[in-house]
């Protein structure tokens, strides 16, 4: 499955589940949801990202996935919040290629 295939299948399921995360980002707990959803999203990009060729030859794995992954946690913050106004699945592909074209 390729980055785009993959963001639609999580982009589908915020959409279905709207009201619970626009309320867990809101909620006075919204740090801590951040926080855990950001370790989720690393977890699921470390093997992704190759930093042996190409462009991302000599990079820090580290900093390639804390990059990408409060890249991605901050575009869903911003889905919910009304920041992105286009639908799931055109914030999805887009996501999607941002991560293909980079990792």
């Amino acid at each position: 499955m390729d980055f785009v295939e993959g963001n639609l299948i999580w982009f589908e399921y915020f959409e279905r589940n709207y009201s619970f995360f626009s309320t867990m980002l809101a909620s006075s707990g919204a740090p801590s949801f951040r926080n855990r959803f950001l370790e989720f999203v690393i977890e699921e990009l470390k093997d992704e990202v190759d930093i042996t060729e190409e462009k991302n030859k000599g990079l820090s794995k580290d900093v390639i996935l804390k990059f990408f992954g409060t890249a991605i946690v901050g575009i869903v913050e911003s889905y919910f919040t009304n920041g992105i106004p286009e639908p799931a699945q055109v914030v999805a592909e887009q996501v999607g290629i941002l991560l293909e074209r980079n990792l």
